[in-house]
């Protein structure tokens, strides 16, 4: 079964640790449930953030695997260079890279957020506004069946 991660580019840093630790504890409880495949949509603050746990946790759990599915070839147009190096980081030490797209468009974002929830079996979400990307793939996930998990660190 596979897991996607979703969440906002824009994380508080005060909810930072709290986030982390239900990262960690979610992936855990998935883990256990034999869940074996994360999936991430490979963007700045939350995506690669739950990438990164994943990845941690890879040492420990030498069976679970890291998907990036990405937008476009060319999503870092525009990133700080400290974003740029952690993304390349985490594209060398994933299992697998898939490009929904070739290039930016006004759609490649959501037609990711789509094949990331129309592959997955778990939707594990830190979502904390009723609009944007990261509401819409929570929301589309439920209408196609999808657990969503909400992810707590308020």
């Amino acid at each position: 079964m596979r897991h996607h991660l979703t969440g906002h580019r824009n994380i508080a840093r005060r909810i930072l640790p709290a986030l982390s630790a239900e990262l960690d504890r979610t992936t855990r409880a998935l883990t256990a449930e034999g869940v074996r495949y994360f999936e991430t949509g490979g963007a700045r603050g939350f995506d690669t953030l739950a990438a990164e746990t994943v990845l941690q946790l890879r040492r420990e759990f030498p069976h679970i695997r890291l998907i990036l599915v990405l937008p476009c070839q060319n999503q870092t147009r525009g990133w700080k260079p400290d974003d740029v190096l952690r993304y390349e980081a985490v594209m060398e030490q994933a299992d697998r890279v898939i490009y929904t797209g070739d290039e930016y468009t006004t759609e490649c974002m959501r037609r990711r957020n789509r094949c990331l929830v129309d592959h997955s079996g778990v939707c594990g979400a830190c979502c904390t506004r009723s609009f944007g990307g990261t509401a819409y793939t929570v929301d589309y996930a439920q209408r196609q069946g999808v657990r969503v998990i909400l992810l707590d660190v308020e």
